[in-house]
């Protein structure tokens, strides 16, 4: 099982199915919050909702597809972070992450998307990593932009969350770029 450690404070773990209660519960106590950048939380009705996902993550990650972890401070679950798919031929992963209200402003998901590019380029060999993000999403725009990558533009009506439709910027951070602070 896939899994390591960030630093002192995270860890990412494979996603296992004992961590579906911890998503409902993050859910249930967050799911405003994370529905204003997220289409899936107003589906997420129940423990079983999050048991889908997971199996799916892991026929996903058995088939090379995708990386789907949690987010561990302290050793505990706080969020998700993923390859949302890994494409050997282009070379290429794109990355998602969501994590919960409390736990925002202390660099986890820096850290984690850190780890992630390091996996991405040393150990998948791959060229570039992208993030897509809503372009109102100032937070998870400033952690690409904190970690170097470029934005290399907008897709206009890019996804639908509730009841508005939000434009995605494109960040991108080629091998060739990976400046060391991203690298680890």
């Amino acid at each position: 099982m896939f899994a390591t450690i960030v630093d002192n404070d995270i860890s990412l773990a494979l996603v296992q199915p004992s961590f579906a209660h911890d998503y409902f519960d993050i859910v249930s106590r967050d799911r405003d919050y994370l529905a204003q950048w997220l289409a899936w939380p107003v589906h997420a009705d129940g423990i079983a909702f999050f048991e889908g996902f997971i199996r799916h993550s892991l026929h996903d990650y058995a088939d090379g597809k995708s990386l789907t972890c949690a987010m561990l401070y302290q050793g505990a679950v706080v969020g998700n972070i993923s390859f949302n798919t890994i494409s050997h031929d282009l070379k290429k992963v794109q990355i998602g992450y969501w994590v919960c209200q409390n736990q925002q402003g202390k660099g986890i998901v820096s850290r984690c998307v850190k780890a992630l590019v390091h996996i991405a380029f040393e150990k998948l060999g791959m060229e570039k990593v992208e993030i897509s993000a809503a372009t109102e999403n100032a937070a998870s725009r400033a952690v690409c932009e904190r970690l170097g990558f470029t934005l290399e533009g907008v897709i206009r009506q890019a996804e639908k969350l509730d009841d508005r439709i939000v434009d995605h910027a494109v960040y991108g951070l080629y091998r060739s770029e990976n400046i060391p602070s991203v690298s680890q």
